[in-house]
């Protein structure tokens, strides 16, 4: 019953390929782009909706209010009223803008949100496009969204916006840097490029004895499923932590939303921006967060490894929107940063950690005693740490004295 709960999705489209070739032979190519395209195109557009709501909720939860509560159970339905509102506000463009940049920057940010969806393994057998080069992909395709900000910003003709368009590009290359780095940890060690393959280097093969009661076989089952994590290795905990955090900047979220800083610039590049139009950079922001934390569970978190029963594509969500809830605690928790703090941490910290991280994988590969690679490793990065925050430290300086005209 498990195993064909867990392929319920797979069998599903088989069962629709195998129609397809018995009634429309030469229909079959076409038919398995559709069945890989379009349930991203369904899914994660409706996950982004349900995000919006769980967010909202979550920081008014934080900061003791109600969130949204009037439209529909709870609020569940602010959502589609949100949809209906954009669909129906007037879409204005500036007289002085670029009008054919103005309006593909909001169609072209969509492009990579949806590209970097197809290489993750969703589940067991469950991945559009199942790319040798997975991970290379993945950083590539969502690198176009910097030209989308960018002409977002300079097609609006809006100092406001170009500044927000030059603050995003300027923070997106600075800290892809380090979050590059913190995947090419896990690639080193995993020997692929492959996010199908890394998952499956990250179970392991222990068997249990043929005398082994169920209390021993579910230990070694969760073993196998939850034991091979990188997460739980010195350089994977770290390299985490560095993707995790590089992965906020890269989504411009709090307290990196530099970029959409209201009490400075407005709200950055999109400034000018009404409607459906508006609507798409909201979307690729939530459907770029999906994909970054999605990653992230591929690189550490073992992917759709987990205990039974709950089905692989199951245990692949969870850390996904496990992931999500952090990032929204983030948000609620930490006040924005200021420019100069944000490009100090990025080329003076996490990228030197980085650095280190990768040697210290380096270590974890080459090193002949797991137990001394546990400890050397854990050491390195510790002193990296330690040190690094007393280089980026501000220096001390004495009682503050104003005067009053």
């Amino acid at each position: 019953m498990y195993a064909w709960f867990d392929q319920i999705f797979v069998r599903f489209g088989e069962a629709v390929l195998g129609w397809v070739t018995a009634y429309f032979p030469g229909g079959e190519p076409l038919a398995r782009i559709l069945l890989s395209v379009g349930p991203i195109a369904i899914i994660f557009p409706l996950i982004f909706a349900a995000t919006t709501w769980a967010e909202r909720k979550l920081l008014a939860r934080i900061q003791n209010r109600l969130g949204p509560n009037r439209v529909g159970p709870a609020g569940i339905l602010q959502p589609v009223a949100d949809g209906i509102k954009t669909l129906t506000k007037e879409d204005i463009v500036p007289e002085r803008a670029d009008r054919l940049i103005h309006t593909l920057a909001p169609i072209l940010v969509m492009v990579p949100a949806f590209l970097v969806l197809s290489v993750l393994p969703m589940g067991r057998n469950m991945t559009a496009a199942n790319l040798h080069i997975g991970v290379l992909f993945f950083f590539a395709a969502g690198s176009i969204s910097q030209i989308a900000i960018f002409m977002a910003g300079w097609g609006s003709r809006n100092k406001y916006s170009l500044l927000g368009g030059m603050r995003a590009i300027a923070q997106m290359v600075s800290y892809e840097i380090p979050f590059i780095l913190s995947a090419l940890t896990v690639v080193m060690v995993a020997g692929t490029l492959s996010t199908t393959e890394i998952v499956a280097s990250q179970s392991l093969a222990l068997a249990a004895a043929p005398d082994a009661g169920l209390l021993a076989r579910a230990a070694v089952h969760l073993a196998n499923t939850v034991g091979g994590w990188y997460l739980l290795q010195p350089w994977g905990l770290s390299g985490f932590l560095i993707y995790f955090v590089a992965g906020l900047a890269e989504l411009n979220r709090s307290p990196f939303d530099i970029p959409e800083g209201e009490s400075e610039i407005i709200a950055g590049h999109h400034t000018e921006y009404s409607g459906f139009k508006f609507a798409l950079f909201f979307m690729s922001e939530y459907i770029s967060m999906v994909a970054v934390c999605g990653l992230g569970a591929t690189l550490f978190l073992g992917g759709w490894l987990g205990p039974k029963p709950i089905p692989s594509w199951g245990w692949f969500f969870l850390k996904v929107f496990a992931l999500m809830g952090v990032m929204i605690w983030v948000r609620g928790t930490f006040p924005r940063m200021r420019v100069d703090q944000l490009m100090t941490f990025a080329w003076k910290f996490l990228l030197p950690l980085a650095l280190v991280n990768v040697l210290a994988a380096g270590l974890w590969m080459y090193l002949p005693s797991r137990a001394a690679a546990w400890l050397l490793g854990g050491a390195l990065m510790g002193a990296a740490y330690y040190g690094l925050c007393r280089l980026v430290r501000p220096p001390k300086t004495g009682p503050r004295s104003y005067r009053y005209a």
